[in-house]
């Protein structure tokens, strides 16, 4: 989205998280996925949301400038009093609990070396949020029919399907705006094609088309405006596994944040700060540049581009996203599989059986033989 501020805002106010009662049974609401509300977790009483919660989601998410944050790095933090964190001494993941809760295992990788964690420096406040919207219940699902579709998985994994320990998380990213002016310079290449003379293997003069480059010199310009480059503040999850279920809606269907959505789940605390984000962001922008330039070239074929770019107008958000998560121990190895809680799509990691590999290789090199001793008769 086009930055509607370039100053980041005073420092915020902790964002306390106020107490929600079921008017039912006294049991504390938590955010429903399925019903998009506050619900009892017990006996399923729903809240509606009151009109000034209401007017807060429509209000304006905004981007916050870039170089002003890094300048003043103590501006726009805070989660508020009432949180407790804690870090996994497997996987390093720190987890926020703004609603009182505890912890018995790492949600992220499932070790039950878990320990309180203090920070000096308290972590920017996320501007944004895209809730939950794919349930536990259709998630599960699709887990299970991701598992019966891995063919060499051994087939104890595949019984189990391990959706027992499923669980939900918000992530920590980082979003990027830029608009970008670059120039290029490189050698633009035209094929064309002479003709030549040979003798083939019988001593006869035969002729034939040779492929030719013939280079130019070519230069351009390019503008250009990145909206919402991605970058996971993340450790919690292999990043390989979160670039398989992005994109992320953020774009369109981000929602102020509000500590009621986080009600009830698990939030990573970024352990990737704005400055090493930004830095990350930059190289990705200057490869993706880098294409772009390189598809502005002429010709058939090109070689020794240059490209020199300036970027402008850089804004960023801390935003957090939602992700179902299932950890789980193979033998000495962890893997995971993770589903996007908003459009419900899945990646994940999986042990192979050797065994099933050995006769599948078996089976295919003795359909071939079979197929070449039938086409030598």
């Amino acid at each position: 989205m086009p930055p509607s501020t370039t100053t980041i805002p005073p420092p915020a106010q902790p964002a306390m998280v106020k107490k929600h009662p079921c008017p039912e049974c006294g049991a504390n609401l938590e955010w429903s996925a399925t019903r998009q509300s506050l619900q009892c977790p017990y006996c399923g009483t729903l809240v509606p949301w009151s009109d000034e919660q209401r007017e807060q989601l429509g209000s304006e998410v905004a981007e916050q400038d870039l170089q002003a944050a890094l300048r003043n790095p103590s501006a726009g933090r805070g989660w508020g009093q009432e949180r407790r964190e804690v870090q996994c001494q497997n996987c390093q993941a720190i987890s926020v609990f703004v609603d009182g809760r505890v912890a018995q295992r790492c949600d992220f990788c499932g070790s039950p070396a878990i320990v309180a964690h203090e920070e000096r420096n308290d972590a920017i406040t996320p501007q944004s949020i895209l809730p939950f919207k794919i349930s536990d219940g259709q998630v599960r699902e699709r887990i299970r029919q991701w598992y019966g579709s891995r063919w060499f998985a051994p087939n104890k994994l595949k019984n189990a399907a391990l959706t027992d320990t499923l669980r939900g998380a918000y992530l920590p990213y980082w979003t990027f705006d830029a608009h970008v002016d670059a120039s290029w310079q490189a050698d633009a290449g035209y094929y064309y094609y002479v003709t030549e003379q040979y003798r083939d293997s019988n001593g006869n003069t035969q002729t034939r088309q040779v492929r030719q480059v013939r280079w130019e010199r070519a230069s351009g310009d390019l503008k250009h405006f990145f909206d919402d480059e991605l970058v996971p503040g993340t450790v919690g999850v292999h990043e390989k596994l979160l670039r398989q279920i992005e994109p992320f809606p953020t774009t369109t269907d981000l929602q102020p944040y509000t500590p009621e959505f986080v009600r009830g789940w698990t939030v990573e605390r970024y352990q990737i700060d704005l400055g090493r984000a930004a830095q990350r962001n930059e190289k990705d922008m200057d490869a993706q540049v880098q294409q772009l330039c390189s598809a502005q070239v002429p010709g058939d074929t090109q070689r020794n581009l240059r490209v020199q770019c300036q970027y402008q107008g850089r804004t960023f958000k801390h935003i957090l996203v939602p992700v179902w998560l299932v950890g789980y121990t193979y033998g000495r190895t962890t893997y995971q599989v993770v589903a996007n809680g908003y459009t419900g799509t899945i990646a994940g990691e999986q042990p192979y059986s050797w065994v099933k590999i050995f006769f599948t290789a078996l089976l295919v090199i003795s359909v071939i033989a079979l197929v070449l001793a039938g086409s030598g008769r």
